[in-house]
């Protein structure tokens, strides 16, 4: 009776601790969860790929064709390449200031124009991963103000199908100008002056910064937090990412390390200015170092910002042309079709006087980062460091389709 007693007892004491185990392992996570065990094996084991004598070969290759873009091409900015989670190059090319000869370096800020568009979306993922956005619900329950019907969901602007016109055009006429313009402002002028739809939504891709900088402002009410104050503490601070910022028009010491952005000139550079569209964030306006996108690409492939499921989702095109880099587009990301039917996830930025590139690939944690502070014709010639980097594809490369040319303004 004793040792029955006793046995009941342990299997009462177990079950109530094994009940306390399960309930704390469904505690809420915060947004910057610990990787999981299967991410840190599989970053692990990405990392034990790397060859040093390949990678150095890879380094000088990509030395040699940098140099000469910079000499012949007119490069002018920093890049960096990473390959199995490791730096196999990077370099600075150029002034980041010509009017006082300051050089560009690895941790000089660049402007990275639409390249903050990924920014915005893993803001998003974040909300989603909180149970605060579903990608399917319509825009006006989260927006009342929104003047368009229900079948413009979240998932319309992360892909760019929504058929909302630009804020960037279509508020051009009824904006003053001499003020730098808010999220809330552009919400507010488009409840009120109604602009037309350009297309039926989700029937076809269109490239729209409206999209994005609803998104922001749908962070903004559902985080309670100003965008660029939500992007520092949930995104830069997590992946590390000391030398980042949004730009904010009321703060011109934050500039005082950046770049500044020219457009090439028959006698030399002109010095783009910065306008009201400036003030509103989601669709551009971060500040970073090719260092710091390195951190950020790291911090991608391990859980720091989102699962690797929910990041995957994002990595899949709402349409999947076979030969249409430009139309292909998931959340916050253009994706270009390779051979084997995988996607090689990327953007491209042009702002200001700043024409970007930035390829993300976590199928083996490879990276190019390319900012330039001078608008010309050199990432024309990208095709190149894709096929550096990976010679094997050299021949799909440079036979395929050019880079998207994201319109200044876009």
């Amino acid at each position: 009776m004793i040792l029955l007693k006793i046995t009941k007892y342990v299997l009462i004491v177990s079950f109530l601790f094994g009940l306390g185990i399960l309930s704390c392992s469904h505690q809420p996570k915060q947004l910057s969860a610990e990787p999981t065990s299967s991410i840190v094996f599989r970053n692990d084991s990405i990392s034990r790929l790397f060859d040093v004598k390949l990678a150095n070969k890879k380094a000088v290759k990509l030395d040699t064709f940098f140099k000469k873009l910079h000499k012949f091409s007119g490069f002018n900015g920093a890049v960096l390449v990473s390959q199995n989670g490791k730096i196999i190059y990077k370099h600075a090319f150029g002034f980041s200031s010509f009017s006082k000869k300051d050089s560009n370096t690895t941790q000089t800020q660049f402007q990275l124009a639409s390249v903050s568009k990924q920014f915005t979306a893993v803001a998003i993922m974040q909300l989603h991963e909180k149970g605060l956005v579903n990608y399917d619900t319509p825009v006006y329950k989260y927006i009342p103000s929104f003047p368009y019907d229900s079948s413009i969901t979240i998932r319309s602007l992360l892909t760019h199908r929504s058929g909302i016109p630009n804020y960037v055009y279509c508020l051009d006429k009824i904006v003053d100008k001499k003020v730098p313009m808010s999220n809330d402002q552009v919400v507010n002028l488009f409840a009120q002056y109604h602009p037309g739809i350009n297309y039926l939504p989700n029937s076809r891709f269109s490239y729209n910064n409206s999209n994005y900088v609803l998104l922001a402002y749908i962070v903004e009410k559902l985080s309670g937090m100003n965008f660029r104050d939500y992007a520092q503490k949930h995104l830069f601070a997590p992946a590390g990412m000391s030398h980042s910022f949004i730009y904010d028009p009321y703060k011109s010491d934050q500039m005082a390390t950046a770049a500044v952005g020219y457009m090439p000139r028959r006698n030399g550079f002109w010095q783009v200015p910065f306008d009201h569209l400036d003030g509103a964030t989601g669709d551009k306006g971060v500040y970073s170092t090719v260092e710091d996108l390195f951190k950020w690409d790291m911090a991608l492939n391990s859980e720091k910002l989102v699962k690797m499921q929910t990041l995957n989702e994002a990595f899949q095109p709402a349409h999947t042309f076979k030969f249409a880099t430009n139309r292909n587009y998931g959340f916050g990301w253009r994706l270009q079709l390779m051979d084997d039917g995988s996607w090689l996830t990327f953007h491209t930025g042009w702002w200001h006087g700043f024409k970007n590139y930035y390829m993300h690939n976590n199928r083996d944690n490879s990276s190019i980062i390319i900012l330039q502070n001078v608008a010309n014709r050199a990432l024309g010639r990208i095709k190149v460091a894709q096929s550096i980097l990976y010679p094997d594809k050299a021949w799909y490369f440079m036979s395929g389709e050019g880079l998207p040319e994201e319109l200044e303004g876009e």
